[in-house]
Formats: structure tokens, sequence, C-alpha cells
């Protein structure tokens, strides 16, 4: 019962309720509407703000090389030889310019476009918002021939800016240690992320040399006294035309050359690189003033719009398309296409927090005659190419049509059979998508395990047979003729998309918000498990970036004596598992070599109860780097896919 003056309390709303949260305090409670959540992708976000203000720099023509260290503490050192940021006084401020640009909101040399033409950071919040998440942030200014230092705890100076030394050069250096209070799940970093940031930054801008550093890891030295830490150095001489090689460096080409472009229109410096090759798939990756623009905007659709008229126009005059007997859809010109566009924009309009799509209405005209004029250059003088291009296009418009019967020939089956839902699909009771899990199992074995040791209330079990279909190397209406792909479509309750996007999903339909892959805990299993996100990457991509997609983690062994039993993860767990019962003393050790060696019991215990399980969401943090890996392990190049293996073998954590 509530009490009578519980009531009034609740009741009464006056001034005295209002909060101000001044300062950087508005940061600390509520990070996420800042740097857009308090996990590994902000975590990571932080660092990406403190290079965007040296990135700033060296657009503006100042800075030339910017180094980023993971020290030992893992704390994160970030310098460059840029300008410095500036310390005297500020008379309105009554405060050095460094502290108000390290603890004012919305401070910052890139709303002065004398300071900065154009600018990725441009809410001006960036390096403001790192201090105030970090429990502790020294900043290093080198200039006018000093060094100049100020320390903060949370937020708070420590002492005014201080003069530390002499210096020759100029440039800043930012030391931050993320605040574990508000990082409450990891504040460790991730190499292999912030390397394919900054190798992003370095073919976006090109000529800048960047470094990174982990002092966490040594590596082995001939001399002992030395320290040799994992490193690597980023730098681009042909910006784009690099990008698009590296993106499609596991792909077959189908042009001798990419095509490529820089120029300038209407004061808007555009850069575009492309080039054909014989994959299915549109891999197109647009940004705007070094930003990744995953939702594509203006910029992206005068690409499309240049590319498409100009091809088209091409192909007519030269009576390419006589003898075809339907009309060319827009995406099949962008079948089998890597390309990335990037513009810089004085004053970016995006839509949306995240800034993730442009919505300046010129830029539109600027990119779409920048391309055609481009195109229509390399058309004229590469007759050869053209015709391998335009014959690309007219094989992918032949394939629509047949995807098309294909995907008619999913949605008649749907409605035949009623619910439309396969045959092995063992469903739940519950109609509330939000409450619904979709397990996608390797085997009837193992389905059968998981069907008997569910909750049937919440979770459904469709039994996928053997491996899908890679559908890399497959064509689109092979995808839809494949039983076990048709199957997972009906299940979900999406229907196929239509013939202008084929990736359109009607995800009001779909009928659970967890899709998991299970799968064995072996080579096969990992092999199911990734042709499986391949699949929801190329066709279902929507489903991953909403957050739908997970990946269920099995236990490898069952550790037990007498009574006493545990399920490890991986051999550290197993290890130390068995030397607490008894010193490995008459300690049974069982590694699950499949799902289908657990009872029903089991499974549910370790893999499908919620309060037990481990669960890995799939995200995709960086778009062209997942098309790169995607497309590296399951196409055909077989080289790249053995140096990836090497390379990262020394660094994988396979069992977590």
């Amino acid at each position: 019962m509530i009490s009578e003056n519980e009531k009034q309390a609740a009741n009464s709303y006056s001034a005295e309720n209002i909060q101000v949260l001044e300062g950087l305090e508005a940061v600390r409670k509520r990070p996420s509407m800042y740097i857009g959540d308090i996990g590994q992708r902000g975590l990571h976000h932080l660092v990406y703000e403190v290079v965007d203000n040296s990135i700033d720099e060296a657009l503006g023509g100042y800075c030339k090389n910017i180094d980023v260290t993971i020290n030992e503490d893992n704390s994160i050192t970030v310098t460059d030889d840029g300008r410095g940021i500036p310390t005297d006084i500020m008379q309105k401020e009554g405060k050095s310019a460094l502290e108000v640009v390290l603890t004012v909101l919305h401070a910052g040399g890139k709303f002065d476009k004398g300071s900065y033409k154009v600018s990725g950071g441009l809410h001006g919040v960036g390096v403001s918002c790192v201090n105030a998440l970090s429990s502790l942030l020294i900043a290093e200014i080198h200039r006018e021939g000093k060094v100049f230092q100020q320390e903060y705890q949370y937020g708070i100076p420590q002492y005014e800016v201080k003069v530390a030394g002499e210096s020759n050069r100029t440039g800043t250096t930012i030391t931050f240690k993320p605040d574990a209070t508000i990082f409450t799940v990891t504040t460790k970093y991730d190499y292999d992320t912030l390397a394919t940031r900054l190798r992003e930054l370095a073919f976006l801008n090109k000529g800048i040399h960047l470094t990174l550093t982990d002092k966490r890891e040594q590596e082995e030295s001939e001399n002992e006294t030395e320290k040799h830490y994992r490193s690597d150095h980023f730098y681009s001489e042909s910006g784009l035309l690099e990008f698009v090689a590296f993106l499609d460096g596991t792909r077959e080409k189908l042009t001798e050359k990419p095509i490529y472009l820089e120029t300038e229109k209407t004061g808007l410096p555009i850069e575009v690189a492309m080039q054909y090759n014989n994959g299915f798939s549109e891999n197109v990756h647009s940004y705007v003033n070094n930003i990744n623009t995953i939702e594509g905007g203006t910029h992206l659709s005068g690409f499309r719009r240049g590319l498409t008229t100009t091809l088209k126009n091409f192909a007519e005059k030269n009576g390419m398309l006589a003898k075809l007997k339907f009309d060319i859809d827009p995406a099949d010109f962008r079948e089998g296409l890597t390309a990335v566009i990037s513009v810089k924009v004085g004053e970016p309009q995006f839509e949306g927090q995240t800034k993730t799509k442009l919505g300046n209405s010129e830029v539109t005209a600027s990119v779409s005659q920048a391309v055609s004029m481009a195109l229509d250059n390399y058309l004229e003088e590469n007759p050869k190419d053209a015709k391998q291009i335009i014959d690309k296009v007219i094989l992918a418009a032949t394939a629509r049509h047949a995807a098309r019967k294909a995907r008619e020939m999913v949605q008649r089956k749907t409605v035949m059979s009623g619910s439309g839902l396969p045959g092995k699909l063992a469903d739940c009771s519950d109609r509330d998508p939000s409450k619904c899990e979709l397990y996608l199992v390797e085997g009837d074995s193992a389905g059968g395990s998981a069907k008997q040791g569910r909750d049937r209330m919440f979770q459904a079990i469709l039994p996928l047979r053997g491996k899908i279909l890679n559908v890399e190397k497959a064509m689109e209406h092979k995808v839809f003729e494949s039983d076990e792909i048709r199957n997972i479509f009906t299940a979900l309750g999406v229907t196929i998309g239509t013939e202008e996007d084929s990736k359109a999903l009607n995800l009001e339909k779909l009928r659970y918000h967890k899709i998991i892959i299970m799968t064995d805990a072996d080579v096969d299993g990992s092999h199911i498990a990734t042709l499986i996100m391949t699949f929801f990457f190329r066709h279902m991509n929507d489903l991953i970036k909403r957050g739908h997609l997970y990946i269920a983690t099995p236990p490898l062994y069952l550790v037990s004596k007498g009574k006493e039993k545990r399920y490890c993860w991986n051999d550290t767990e197993r290890q130390q598992a068995a030397e607490e019962m008894g010193k490995g003393k008459n300690v049974n050790v069982q590694r699950y070599k499949g799902l289908g060696e657990m009872n029903p019991e089991q499974l549910w215990e370790t893999t499908m109860n919620p309060t037990n399980r481990i669960l890995r969401q799939v995200t995709i943090d960086n778009a062209a780097e997942a098309d790169r890996i995607f497309s590296m392990l399951m196409g055909d190049e077989v080289p790249p896919r053995r140096e990836f293996i090497e390379t990262h073998a020394k660094y994988a954590n396979i069992d977590t």
C-alpha cells in the first residue's frame, strides 16, 4: 500500500524537482546520449573522438603524424604534430582555452570556419566528453617553444594550466583512462577494433601517417633488453583507390583498373573509387567528413543516380540492350560493385542523433554530376571494360527475373500451407515477438535435444540440415531456391523483398526478436555458424542492425567429481575447475564434441536457460570491414583466407 505522504510526494511537481546539470555533469549522468552506449562500442568511441580532433588538424593541413598507444594500464595516449590546442586565457571565460575545450560542451575551434573548413566531430562535444568519462586525463600541449600541462580527474581540473618544460615542436598529447564506474561492462580496449578504424582513416585522408601501438603485448626480440610491442603503421598514398583495392582484395576483379575521381563541385570536395568484380552483392560504403554514413543519404543517392544514368545511356547508345526483353532495374547496375564515396561538407546536416545519414539536398546533384562525368570518360576510353560491365548488368537483370520467380514461389508456398511454417519448426506458445526466441540448430540430433530441453512457452527450434548454401558465391535466385534458406524466411515470418529492393524486409511481421545460432563447438560448427551469419549479413542485414541476431555458446567441457559437476567454456576454466575439485585426483573431464552429446537437461542448463546461458550478440561496428571479412572467409580466394588465419591465430580467443 502507498501511504498518503508518498502519494503527496509523487503528485508534487514544482521548481524544486527540476535539475540543472552543469558543465560535464550532464555527460556523466547520461553518457549514452553523447557516445552511443557504455559498452565496448562507446569505450572505443572515446578514442575516435580524440583522434578526430587530430584528423581535423590534418584536414586543415597542420598535422601529418598521429600516434595512438594502448598503455599497460589500458589507458590511451593520442599524440599529434598539429598546432597544439591554444593555452592562452579566454577573456570572456576567464580560463585557459585548453581548459574551456576540455570542460565546456560545444566549445572548440571547429565552430570557427577560419580555423576548420570541415570537421568530423561538428557537435563540439568530443574531447570534453572523453574528459567527463575518464577517471584521469592529462593534456600536454607543445607550442610557442613550451610544454603546457593540465591534469583532470572525472572532468575536474586538478590545477591550472602550467608550463612543464621547453619544446622545439608543436602538437597535442592526450592521455586518458576510462572511468570504470561508467564503463562497467569492460574497460579493455580491443587492438583490432582500433586498427580497423585507423586504417580506414588513413585511406580516407591520404598522406597522413597513423600508428597504433599496444604496450600490453610485448613481442619476441633478439635483444632481450629491447621491448618490442605489437604495432601497425597506416599510410595511404592514393587514398580511396587503395581502399577499394583493400576491400576487393579477395574477389576476382572484372575490370583491369578501378574507376576513380577526385574533384570539387560547387565548393564540395568529392572523392570516389569503384571496382566491378564477379560477385553478386553490392558493397558501397559512404563517408562524410570521415564519418561512416551507414544509412547513406544524399551523397549516396547522387552516386547511384550518376552511375545508373550514365551506364544505361552508354548501353542504349551502343545498342547493347537491344535483345533484352525486360527493363533493367537500377540495382542491376550495382551488382558486383565495390565502391567508396567520400565527401567533405562544410555544414553537414545529419538525420538523427547518430550522424549516419546525410541530409544536405544540394549534395545529390554535385555527386551525380561528378560521377557521370568521370564514368562517361572511363567508358569511352576503355571500351573492353565497358562491355564487360554492361554484360555483367545484363546477367544481373536476367538473374533478378529468375529470383523474382523464386520469391513468388516462397510467398505462394506460405499462402498454400496456411501458417506457412516449415514442417521441422517446433514453434513456441507465446505470440509476443519481443518475448520469443528462435534457435537455428545444427542437425536433427541436436534439434531433438533442443526441442525436449527448451521452454516451450517462448523458445522455438528450427533444425537445419547440414551446411546451408554459401550465399557469398551464389546468384540470388539460387539463394531463394534453397530449402533451408526458404525455411528460415518462412519461420521468421518476414516476406522476401520486392524487385525494387530485394533486401527490404517487413520487420513488423518478425515473429521472434531473438534469433540464436546454435552449432557445435568445433570447426564444422564454426563453419556452419559463419555460413548462417553470411546469409543474414547479405540478405537480412536489418535484423543484425536492430540487434536481433545472437550466437549461443555451448560449453566445451564437463568437469565432475562424484556428484559435483562444473561446466567450462575454455581450457583455463577447465584447468581451474580440475584443480579446485581435489587437485586433479579422481576428476573426470568430458570434452563435448557436439550438441548431440548433451542430454536435453544439460543443453537447457548450459546453453538455453536465460539465467545461465552466454549469448553473443552479432553487431556490425564497421560495415566496410565486415564486408571485407565475409568476402574473404566465404569467397573463392584461398591465400587471403590463409593469411588472415595465420595472422590472427596468435591473437584469437576462440572459446570466449
